[in-house]
């Protein structure tokens, strides 16, 4: 087992959007997404090999596909699945920030 803090996560922007890399094994990578108020992050264009959950750990945001404009309003406590290579982008709807766990199995990165 191995426990990872916030504080070692790698941290990077896509637009405005905050990711939080907590790990990556090769088969599973796991992290989370802040937008604040009104936000939109960055499009991502899928991952041609991998599924992606995210979870609305707090908040409330549409998730759309910017390639066929298909959108979904998901609240706190919500869940998506993405499939392999679909393009998507979150935008926080609330006043308040907005908090996403996202994971992707196989590792996206790998």
């Amino acid at each position: 087992m191995k426990v990872m803090r916030e504080k070692e996560a790698r941290i990077s922007l896509d637009g405005p959007e905050v990711c939080r890399e907590y790990l990556e094994t090769g088969k599973i990578t796991f992290g989370s997404s802040t937008l604040l108020p009104g936000q939109t992050g960055g499009i991502d264009p899928g991952h041609p090999l991998s599924h992606e959950v995210f979870f609305v750990s707090r908040g409330h945001v549409i998730m759309r596909n910017p390639h066929t404009g298909g959108h979904y309003e998901l609240f706190e406590g919500d869940i998506i699945l993405v499939e392999e290579g679909e393009p998507h982008e979150l935008t926080n709807i609330e006043m308040e920030p907005a908090v996403i766990t996202w994971s992707c199995a196989p590792s996206h990165f790998k």
